[in-house]
């Protein structure tokens, strides 16, 4: 019975991974306003009512993108933030890691596309989007102020906006660069804005 209930767990996990991943992917090429749930479906490879199962609409779709967004993020790329060590390494490792992590999720694309079309909307997905922006530039900020005190990052602009600028350049350079040289451009705009 535990190996059917789990068999059935991991289906419902793949089939739900795979609805994010193509929902994902339509955000990145076509904005949440164009985005269907027929078109999800079809390309995660299930039926609308197998979307609908797990997603009871279009925006709660959405709403969990972000989600998973950030999650992923954080497992495959924020871990560095919360540890102690040299701030100016960390805060280059991150836009390492970002820079690959957004090649294989789009997910620099998915929020700027969102934040697009929510900057200022207060309903459900413009906050999600606002908070999880929020968040990373506030890690973001305490990593810049704790390489300031340790001298590994030099006096700047305030800690906030050079965390805002730090941001901005990780997805523009994610959503207009390629591979091979994604990562080193990334890497050479991260060090830019934290006067490296």
């Amino acid at each position: 019975m535990d190996k059917e209930r789990r068999t059935q767990a991991d289906r419902r996990t793949a089939s739900r991974d795979a609805i994010l991943a193509a929902a994902a992917r339509g955000i990145a090429q076509h904005g949440y306003s164009r985005l269907t749930l027929e078109s999800v479906a079809r390309e995660a490879g299930y039926t609308r009512g197998a979307l609908y199962h797990q997603f009871p609409g279009k925006e709660a779709l959405a709403l969990a993108v972000i989600e998973w967004i950030s999650q992923t993020w954080m497992t495959e790329v924020g871990r560095p933030l919360a540890e102690t060590g040299d701030a100016a390494q960390v805060l280059i490792e991150v836009a390492r890691q970002h820079t690959v992590f957004c090649r294989n999720h789009n997910a620099a694309t998915v929020m700027q596309m969102l934040a697009i079309e929510f900057k200022h909307d207060n309903q459900a997905l413009g906050r999600a989007t606002a908070d999880l922006t929020e968040e990373l530039t506030s890690r973001c900020r305490e990593q810049i102020l704790t390489g300031r005190r340790q001298g590994t990052i030099p006096p700047g602009p305030p800690a906030t906006d050079t965390a805002r600028a730090y941001i901005s350049v990780l997805e523009a350079v994610a959503i207009n660069s390629r591979e091979p040289h994604d990562v080193v451009l990334t890497e050479r705009a991260a060090r830019g804005v934290l006067g490296l």
